[in-house]
């Protein structure tokens, strides 16, 4: 057995449950929910797999489940609670490394610190682009 492994970004999709999550139509559903901005039924999907979640994707969905949320709360007029939102889902995501669940994270936690900078410093949002999942088109090889 070789003491080399995979650096913790190419091990996500490797395990079980992270197949099971990739094969799961939900949360293909609900990555196309967020990148709609249908941010109420997208945190429903995200927020199903995350319960049904017990293993190292469940910070990586609760983290997309908090930025979905955080939108809710901006469209709502809660630039507080999104403020805490976008914090809390950058804080988790930053522990995912640079993809997981067929989703490139690193474009993603950039998009979140561009709104959380502007929330923080009171600044106008309308000219951010909403945040968007972009798709793996290819997954680390499962070992």
């Amino acid at each position: 057995m070789s003491s080399i492994s995979a650096p913790p970004e190419t091990q996500r999709d490797g395990d079980s449950e992270d197949i099971r999550l990739l094969a799961d139509p939900r949360l293909a559903e609900a990555i196309s929910l967020f990148n709609r901005g249908e941010w109420y039924a997208c945190h429903d999907g995200f927020e199903e797999l995350w319960h049904e979640t017990q293993g190292d994707s469940r910070p990586l969905l609760q983290g997309l489940l908090q930025a979905a949320v955080a939108q809710l709360h901006l469209e709502r007029g809660n630039r507080r609670g999104a403020t805490v939102l976008i914090g809390e889902a950058l804080g988790r995501l930053a522990r995912c490394g640079e993809r997981g669940l067929g989703i490139e994270l690193i474009p993603l936690r950039q998009s979140l610190r561009l709104w959380l900078k502007a929330l923080q410093h009171d600044e106008p949002t309308d000219t951010l682009s909403l945040p968007h999942l972009v798709r793996t088109l290819q997954h680390p090889p499962v070992n």
